[in-house]
């Protein structure tokens, strides 16, 4: 005798696992906040981490379903820093309030990542400039041109944005370069621009702008050591690639 449709139904659902999409209705151990207090926040993933700070969507949908759909519409964290509000507010469940508050948190990320740098950090490789400026620059939206400030143990005393704009030899004056290390007394400096379309293939006015400056210093008894193209989070060295360092 075969069971009738109704109770095979039933039977069929007894025997998978309940479907849930309720924080409330995941298992204590699972949740998000349960796991934080529990393992900490280093075990955690992104989409948890996320989670937490979602809390809930609209209409039911749960603070987990709603962080992956988060970090898979903008390819994960980096994406989702480098959203606007605007942007993030086209997720379903996000509104104008969860949208700032995800960008707060990033940020309040990023400015603690900047302030437990090391206040005077040494330079030996162009890697070591990329990772310094990398925080600061990899989700910039509009192009800044930056000048690391080396002292003669090549110790950096700072790295001040002296521009921003496309970068060409014909826009950007040499001077304002060199301003800032005149005024420290620098002993050599290292150029930095970031690329927004993600790139950091350098083009001919990068290389025209580079052997300018490269010239410039030479004059002024400060010497450049590299000029550094930043994109998200890759970079190009110039000296490197022996691009305006003929």
């Amino acid at each position: 005798m075969r069971p009738s449709p109704s109770n095979a139904k039933a039977a069929e659902a007894g025997s998978r696992p309940e479907y849930r999409t309720r924080i409330c209705d995941i298992p204590e151990g699972e949740r998000p906040r349960e796991r934080f207090r529990e393992i900490g926040a280093t075990g955690m993933s992104q989409r948890e981490l996320l989670a937490i700070i979602l809390r809930s969507g609209a209409e039911g949908v749960s603070a987990l379903r709603l962080a992956e759909d988060v970090l898979m519409k903008f390819g994960g964290l980096s994406g989702v820093a480098r959203a606007s509000l605007d942007e993030l507010q086209q997720v379903h469940g996000i509104g104008p309030v969860k949208a700032i508050e995800i960008k707060a948190a990033l940020e309040l990320g990023r400015r603690l990542a900047l302030s437990t740098q090391d206040t005077r950090p040494q330079v030996k490789t162009p890697a070591d400039a990329a990772q310094l400026l990398m925080l600061s620059m990899g989700l910039l939206e509009q192009e800044e041109v930056r000048t690391m400030l080396l002292d003669t143990r090549n110790r950096v005393l700072g790295a001040p944005m002296i521009y921003r704009g496309s970068v060409n030899a014909a826009s950007m004056r040499v001077g304002e370069v060199f301003r800032e290390a005149i005024r420290s007394n620098c002993a050599s400096i290292i150029v930095a621009h970031n690329h927004p379309s993600g790139d950091p293939s350098p083009s001919a006015e990068d290389i025209a702008v580079t052997r300018a400056l490269v010239q410039a210093g030479k004059l002024l008894d400060i010497e450049v050591l590299d000029h550094i193209i930043i994109a998200h989070n890759r970079y190009v060295s110039l000296k490197e690639r022996g691009l305006g360092f003929e």
